[in-house]
Parts: C-alpha cells; sequence; structure tokens
C-alpha cells in the first residue's frame, strides 16, 4: 500500500515536498510517543510532538491503523528477522528460548512494539502479512524444539501470543520503576516450557479466541475520540 501523497503537476510539486515532510515529521513523531505511551497514545498527541495541525496528520493518516503500519514496518521486519535467526541455530531449544528472549526485549524497549504483538490490524495488509510469514517459522521454531525432546508437547503456537500478551502486561506496568522485571518473568516461563513436562496444561485457547481478543484490543486502541459534548 502507497501510503505517500499522489504527485502532481506543475505548481502543485512543492506541496507534494510539504507533504512528504510533514509525513516524515508525522511518522518520526508517532515513534518516539507510540514508544513512551504504547498504543492508546492519542492520534492528538502525535500532532503535538511533530508540531503539526491535527486536521494535517489525518491527511496523512486518516486512521491510525495507518499510522501503526507505518510506524511499525520496521520493527515487524525485525521480528521476522528474528524468526530466521532462530531456526539457523542448530539448538533447536537455543534457537526457540532465544527468539523468545529477543522478541520479549523488542517489547520492553517500546511500549507500542509491545502492544502491537498483542493486536491484529486487518486493514494493515503489509504488517499483518509479515506477522503471518513469521508465524510459520514460529511454528517451525515449535515443532524443531518439539522433535528435540527439549519442549513440553502440549506447548502450542496460541502459547506464544499468551507469552507476548503476559510480557507486554509486566513492561507496561513495571515501567521505569523496575525496567528489567520482565527478564525474570521470561526466564520462569522458558523454565516451564521445557520437557519433561511436571503436570498437564489447561486447555490452551482456540486460535479464533485469541485472533477476537487481539482484534479487539487494537479496535480499543485505534478508535477514534469520541466528539467533545457542548454543555
Amino acid at each position: 500500500m502507497n501510503l505517500h501523497a499522489r504527485p502532481g503537476d506543475g505548481p502543485a510539486q512543492p506541496l507534494r515536498s510539504d507533504a512528504e515532510r510533514n509525513r516524515a515529521r508525522i511518522v518520526a513523531a508517532a515513534r518516539t510517543v507510540f514508544r513512551r505511551d504504547g498504543l492508546n497514545a492519542s492520534m492528538a498527541s502525535v500532532a503535538r510532538e511533530a508540531g503539526v495541525g491535527i486536521a494535517t496528520m489525518f491527511r496523512r493518516f486518516p486512521t491510525k491503523e495507518e499510522l501503526v503500519a507505518a510506524v511499525f514496518a520496521d520493527r515487524m521486519d525485525a521480528y521476522a528477522d528474528a524468526v530466521g535467526t532462530a531456526l539457523d541455530d542448530p539448538d533447536p531449544w537455543h534457537g526457540l528460548a532465544g527468539f523468545i528472549e529477543t522478541v520479549c526485549a523488542m517489547q520492553a524497549a517500546d511500549y507500542g512494539f509491545a502492544d502491537v504483538l498483542t493486536m491484529t490490524f486487518p486493514t494493515a495488509k503489509a504488517l499483518e502479512e509479515r506477522r503471518n510469514q513469521a508465524y510459520e517459522g514460529v511454528v517451525q521454531l515449535i515443532g524443531r524444539a518439539k522433535a528435540a525432546g527439549r519442549l513440553r508437547e502440549d506447548f502450542t503456537p496460541e502459547d506464544l501470543v499468551l507469552v507476548h500478551m503476559a510480557n507486554a502486561g509486566v513492561v507496561n506496568a513495571t515501567g521505569d520503576a523496575a525496567p528489567d522485571a520482565w527478564k525474570r518473568v521470561v526466564a520462569l516461563m522458558l523454565q516451564s516450557f521445557q520437557a519433561p513436562a511436571r503436570g498437564p496444561l489447561p486447555d490452551s485457547p482456540e486460535p479464533r479466541a485469541l485472533y477476537k481478543a487481539m482484534l479487539r484490543a487494537s479496535r480499543a486502541s485505534c478508535a477514534p475520540p469520541e466528539p467533545e459534548r457542548k454543555g
């Protein structure tokens, strides 16, 4: 999807340059705001950070989902690259554990990305396609670790989504007060994932149920603000 303004003819060219500069400022500002405040940050706060009016903001990005897609495309690429690195590891368990630690560290460094991994954005096609490509690699990671006898047999890909959700919660709750707390939680989870299992687990949530939860979270974060009531 081309998020850039369409080129104009003749006199319209300077407007395009201004539009491109504004777009770059908005994306840079959104990276800062989302990293600091997560995806619940308002479009107005991004506009203030960028030094543009709210009307300019919505001309460049009519919806928050479009802005999220522009801001986090590179982070989703890094997520997919982490899957590839893990698959290249000759030790299946080390590859899977290293992937989980890497992605959880990415969440801890960027509150916005912590949120992105726990949500889904149906209209952000490129972002979701990249996520789906990475998911195929994640399934392979899990299968390799099980085949090596290192990962408990009842671990599912849905459990990894729960890991991202849990880590996002810890990161958002501890913040600057205990910035490394997530590392202990992830270490505890990784130890519980290893085979042999100490006992059976409750049923894993159905993929459809998790998708519904992720969609609900994204809609809550990306919903347009309610108009102010005039008394």
